[in-house]
């Protein structure tokens, strides 16, 4: 199978849609010999954040000398960007392979989702690439998320919780906790960031009952800022100073705490990273997608913000931002899926804008120009349209000086539709 006729049948099981639980993935890597059972894995959740930790967690592990798999999604362009080892995509080739050899042994009553095959090649090539630690993001949820097969992880982390994918995790914020503390294992560590009350109570409930350590951010480990770049990071057994984190942004230190706080976890297993590591690591971690700079003159920042508690961290940035630029305007180029809440998402952000580009992405989920529109009936600001995204790039270009600011922002799919024309290349059609 080429390596095109392989994404064309990952695409092909799309249409199975998302379906949690575990019995199917648990059947299929049966069948490929459960290679989950012979990795060391991390496993980080959160409503958001959890990407970026991921991030930081594998770079700070590579620099300390160790093979380091990681598992993200989705995607912004390429398919191969959800798997990589020592940050190297796996390449075209070993997915044709793959998806070549987990095919050919599928029982043929066993219809896996398009990520329950990604997981599971993701495992098997992790194994043959003989990696020291797997890096694993969950996908949706927890509990019944396909990652959530790894019987015995080294440590856990759940970043966030707020309120995003109702229609599968529930209403509320309890709810939501209950389904992404499904990762946490009896015994094994479990590190959680901020959140409310309510929330990071159900986990603390969790951990109790499987007699899981838990550590939380503000509480047992520590950010202290140490001027306007760096900060120290105050853990439960180490302190480590002079951090510079690479990634715009001071929410990211939240997840950089995170990310070492695993690390510490991960060190008491055996996983040693080491401080120099650490600093190396967060100081040349990339993540795109996320407050992430692709041009000057004016300024053009993509931002995967998609929900209403990224929509509150991106508004935070941006108020600094104008604070530091107070001479520049804000053009929001917005786009967004149709099942997510929009007037909650614009709330925070409507304040900082001086007009706003509406557009859509080209996937069905999509919301309509007209649909966003209906969101905006109280803000008496400009607003302008372009069905196309790079049309409404350009089309914001040409409203604004070169000492404002673009921001690109809505939906992961719309960073991705965006950094694939910039680059001038096609965009992999499986993006969830």
């Amino acid at each position: 199978m080429s390596y095109s006729l392989a994404i064309e049948y990952l695409y092909g099981l799309q249409k199975h849609g998302i379906k949690l639980g575990l019995e199917t993935i648990r059947l299929l890597l049966e069948q490929v010999g459960n290679p989950q059972l012979a990795l060391r894995v991390l496993h980080i959740g959160g409503t958001n954040g959890k990407g970026s930790t991921a991030a930081m967690a594998a770079a700070m592990l590579q620099h300390s000398g160790k093979r380091v798999g990681l598992y993200t999604s989705p995607h912004l362009v390429e398919f191969r960007e959800r798997i990589r080892v020592n940050g190297c995509m796996i390449t075209e080739e070993q997915v044709a392979k793959l998806v070549t050899h987990v095919r050919a042994i599928l029982g043929p009553d066993l219809t896996p989702t398009f990520f329950e095959m990604t997981t599971a090649i993701a495992f098997l090539h992790f194994v043959e690439s003989n990696v020291d630690v797997a890096v694993i993001e969950v996908g949706l949820g927890g509990r019944f998320d396909a990652t959530n097969v790894v019987p015995q992880p080294l440590a856990c982390a759940i970043t966030t919780i707020g309120l995003d994918h109702q229609e599968h995790l529930g209403k509320t914020e309890e709810a939501i906790a209950f389904e992404k503390g499904g990762i946490i294992k009896p015994h094994v560590p479990i590190v959680i960031g901020r959140m409310g009350s309510k929330a990071g109570g159900v986990l603390r409930q969790i951990a109790i009952e499987l007699s899981a350590p838990l550590w939380q951010l503000g509480q047992d480990f520590h950010i202290e800022a140490k001027g306007s770049e760096r900060f120290l990071y105050r853990g439960t057994s180490q302190v480590v100073d002079d951090l510079l984190c690479s990634l715009a942004g001071r929410h990211q230190w939240d997840n950089a705490a995170c990310a070492l706080a695993l690390l510490e976890a991960a060190d008491r297993a055996g996983i040693q990273t080491g401080q120099p590591a650490a600093r190396a690591g967060l100081r040349t971690v990339l993540w795109e997608g996320r407050l992430e700079s692709i041009e000057e003159d004016p300024k053009v920042l993509l931002d995967g913000a998609h929900n209403p508690p990224a929509a509150k961290v991106l508004s935070q940035y941006l108020q600094e931002y104008v604070s530091t630029h107070p001479t520049s305007r804000i053009i929001l180029v917005w786009g967004m899926m149709r099942d997510k809440d929009h007037r909650e998402f614009m709330a925070p952000l409507l304040p900082l804008v001086s007009e706003i580009v509406l557009t859509q992405t080209s996937l069905a989920r999509s919301a309509t120009v007209d649909e966003l529109r209906l969101a905006l009936d109280t803000w008496s600001g400009p607003v302008l349209e372009a069905v196309f995204p790079m049309d409404a790039l350009t089309l914001a270009k040409g409203r604004c000086t070169p000492h404002d600011l673009i921001c690109i922002a809505g939906s992961l799919m719309l960073v991705g539709e965006v950094k694939a024309a910039v680059r001038g290349c096609g965009l992999s059609p499986i993006r969830g």
